[in-house]
C-alpha cells in the first residue's frame, strides 16, 4: 500500500477477525516503530508484544477503553525507558513518534489498530506496569491493539482550511 493512501484510510479498528498475526509481521511493524524519530536518536523505547489471551482480556481492569484487546490477536505495549533518554523528558515525543509509525506500518501491512493511551493516567500506569512487571525505571505510554479488520477502512479527506496559518497567526 502507498503510504499516502495507508495515511489517509488508517482509522482506529475496534473489530478484529479471529486470524493470528506471524511472528514474521510482528517482527516487521516493531522493526518500521523503531526507525522512529527520537531527540539525539536515543531510540528510549521498549516493546511488549502481548499475544496471551488472558493477559489481553485482563487489560480491561483497569484501561476502562481497551476492552477490545480480549478480542484480538495482538497488543503492542510502547514503553518509555528513562534510563536511555539523552534528553530528559521527550521520552513521551519519542515514544508516540514510534505509536504511529507502529500505526501507519500496521495500516501498510492490511492490518488495523486502535491507539489506547496510558500516560499520564496515573491507574493506567500502574495497571500495566503491575500486570506486566515492568522495571521501577520504565514508563508505558501507549497499548496499540492489532488485528486483521472486521470493518472497512475507507479515505476520508479531513483537510481544515481553517486550521492553517501561514507565516503568522
Amino acid at each position: 500500500m502507498e503510504v499516502l493512501e495507508a495515511i489517509h484510510t488508517r482509522r482506529s479498528v475496534r473489530k478484529y477477525q479471529d486470524k493470528p498475526i506471524s511472528d514474521e509481521l510482528i517482527k516487521e511493524l516493531l522493526s518500521a516503530a523503531m526507525v522512529a524519530p527520537s531527540a539525539g536518536n536515543a531510540q528510549p523505547w521498549h516493546f511488549i508484544v502481548v499475544d496471551d489471551r488472558e493477559k489481553l482480556a485482563g487489560v480491561k481492569e483497569y484501561s476502562e477503553f481497551a476492552g477490545m484487546a480480549a478480542h484480538a490477536p495482538l497488543g503492542i505495549i510502547i514503553c518509555g525507558d528513562l534510563s536511555l533518554e539523552k534528553y530528559p523528558g521527550y521520552w513521551i515525543q519519542d515514544c508516540a513518534s514510534a505509536t504511529q509509525t507502529l500505526l501507519l506500518a500496521v495500516r501498510g501491512k492490511g492490518l488495523g489498530a486502535v491507539w489506547t493511551g496510558i500516560y499520564p493516567k496515573e491507574d493506567r500506569i500502574k495497571g500495566f506496569t503491575e500486570h506486566f512487571n515492568l522495571p521501577e525505571n520504565v514508563i508505558p505510554l501507549s497499548f496499540v491493539i492489532i488485528g486483521w479488520p472486521d470493518q472497512e477502512q475507507k479515505y476520508k479527506d479531513r483537510y481544515k482550511e481553517e486550521r492553517v496559518h501561514k507565516n503568522t497567526w
